[in-house]
């Protein structure tokens, strides 16, 4: 059974009462100091005067006064050792100690005393507070091991390479999961010598800040049907095991045939240490890569194209959404259901024929609001945004053909049109926008959205494999809708401001339906009223919860994990089926 390792922390550190402390901080007296046996010394001799006599005895018995008081000192943990001096109560020192101020240092009343300590707990209480705090979050996410993940026996397969994680597909008896690593901020080993003559680039880890806006939006989409399914995350540490690896080089060998210029940017999983840290997202199947996918059908086209519009547009209105980084790798497709033939009576409507289901992923680069702010709330306070501006390489970069939608969204930013700036000119960081301001990210400007589906729509046509009649009625059907979606059409043809135009048009031209609209396929009523089995509630059921956190469960590890609204629902309409 797979060991799993997790580190929790419970209270705060002991310390002493109130009480204890202040008596600890009073003036003490000092202690008798006990001298080893030496030679005797020759005494002066003392004048056998009573004034003399009654002076020695005083201070004799001051002394025994003393060591009487220390040895019942009601702190016994501050006696100070025998041969030592007692110290003053401890207090802020200045940089210079002269004799003045040792002086009145030591003189200070015990009232004084009593207030610094007041201060001072005030102030380790409110340490221990943020410490606490800083370390909720950690403390709540599981911290596994690899081997945890994918135990031997299970597959793990590394599918994709998208902003800032790594992305593999894990399958074993439970199901099938979906999980980005993203490298957090921990060591790891240097680049041997034939990584180095290779040009490999090494992907800079990343803080839990850097992924939160991230994991707040997955968090957000969670009940938009579209979007990926968030499951559970974790905190994976320690070294790869062998499978790990083997996929990573599968993976990178696949990439070089295709890209032969191709740079590896993620780190060998041979280079991971004990101490290497990834938070782990794990997120429901979605299926492939458009990329990867074989476009065959024009109703493949129709349905890809329209469930990623009714996806967006639903975004927008629930949280003001845009995605910023829609290309072919980050959009899934996936066969729910069987195809079916499109009959006469259909009239003009083309959605829903070709059984497909669409997911949406990965938005390192998105922007959204949180929908359970109030209508007084600024945008900006309760937003999510990821700055652009940080890395202006995304967009002088021409690497991909989806480097051109980055620069017409900045450039729509800066121009407010569709003017499309070249690589040249986007190299000022925060230059003046629109309204003279320097460029920002954070705002709501939903024709982004209309330029990535402007560029899937054209990934579609260009890369379709089936009959070419069919691609050219699909054109010939779409092509005032391409009119308007174009970027690069002419200033005459007015654009589409945002996702839901695009839908609302789809609509009005009959290729979706009202009812279609107000679906979705993923709604639980829809398996109730096709009539199907419980066991099709209960795979829906297993489909959205974490495979992995079942295997730590088994292996003793935390039970305490997140839920998202959408999981929790579908586990109890499958428990109540059972």
């Amino acid at each position: 059974m797979p060991t799993t390792t997790t580190v929790r922390k419970y209270g705060k550190p002991v310390k002493k009462t109130r009480a204890e402390r202040l008596f600890a901080e009073l003036p003490k007296s000092p202690v008798k100091k006990v001298d080893l046996p030496r030679e005797p010394q020759p005494q002066p001799a003392l004048e056998n005067t009573p004034d003399v006599t009654e002076g020695v005895m005083a201070e004799i018995a001051e002394k025994l006064l003393f060591v009487t008081l220390e040895e019942k000192s009601p702190v016994e943990g501050d006696r100070d050792p025998p041969d030592e001096v007692a110290s003053p109560p401890q207090q802020p020192v200045p940089q210079v100690h002269d004799e003045a101020y040792l002086a009145s240092y030591e003189l200070q009343p015990p009232e004084t005393n009593s207030q610094h300590i007041d201060e001072e707990d005030g102030v380790e209480e409110k340490e221990e507070e943020e410490e606490e705090e800083e370390n909720d979050e950690s403390q709540a996410l599981q911290i596994l091991t690899w081997v945890d993940v994918c135990p031997f026996g299970d597959r793990i397969e590394k599918i994709a390479e998208a902003s800032y994680a790594e992305v593999y597909r894990i399958t074993n008896e439970r199901g099938t999961s979906i999980i980005k690593a993203v490298r957090l901020e921990s060591p790891i080993k240097p680049q041997t010598k034939a990584q180095e003559r290779s040009g490999l680039v090494d992907e800079e880890p990343h803080s839990e800040d850097d992924l939160r806006g991230e994991l707040r939006i997955s968090e957000w989409l969670a009940d938009v049907p579209g979007f990926v399914v968030y499951k559970e995350r974790f905190v994976v540490r320690g070294k790869a095991p062998k499978a790990l690896l083997e996929t990573h080089q599968v993976f990178h060998r696949k990439l070089k045939r295709k890209d032969p210029d191709r740079l590896q940017f993620y780190p060998s999983p041979s280079r991971y240490l004990d101490g290497t840290r990834f938070l782990v997202v794990e997120l429901g199947d979605a299926g492939v890569a458009l990329e990867d996918f074989e476009l065959e059908s024009a109703s493949q086209l129709w349905d890809i194209f329209l469930h990623t519009a009714v996806a967006l547009a639903r975004a927008e209105d629930l949280i003001k959404f845009e995605h910023r980084d829609l290309h072919e790798g980050n959009l899934c497709i996936r066969q729910a259901r069987p195809r079916r033939a499109k009959t006469d009576d259909g009239g003009q409507c083309q959605f829903g024929y070709s059984g497909l289901e669409i997911t949406i992923l990965d938005y390192g680069l998105s922007r959204a609001q949180d929908p359970d702010c109030s209508p007084g709330q600024a945008a900006e306070s309760s937003s999510v945004a990821y700055d652009l501006e940080k890395d202006l390489g995304i967009f002088t970069s021409t690497h991909a053909p989806q480097c051109k939608v980055y620069r017409q969204m900045r450039s729509f930013l800066l121009k407010g049109d569709r003017v499309h700036l070249a690589p040249n000119q986007h190299h000022t960081a925060y230059a003046a926008g629109v309204d003279g301001r320097p460029l920002s990210w954070e705002g709501h400007r939903p024709y982004t959205n209309v330029l990535w589906l402007a560029y899937i729509y054209q990934y579609l046509a260009r890369h379709f494999k089936g009959d070419k009649r069919d691609l050219a009625r699909f054109r010939r059907e779409t092509k005032q809708l391409l009119d308007h979606l174009d970027p690069e059409a002419p200033r005459r043809i007015l654009s589409f401001p945002s996702a839901a135009d695009v839908v609302r048009f789809a609509a009005e031209a009959g290729w979706i339906t009202q009812d279609q609209l107000m679906g979705t396929d993923r709604d639980w009523s829809r398996l109730k009223a096709a009539d199907e089995s419980l066991d099709d509630l209960g795979s829906v059921a297993a489909f959205n919860e974490s495979i992995i956190e079942v295997r730590a469960a088994e292996a003793g590890a935390a039970d305490h994990l997140r839920r998202s609204p959408r999981k929790s629902q579908i586990t109890q309409l499958a428990d109540m089926a059972g």
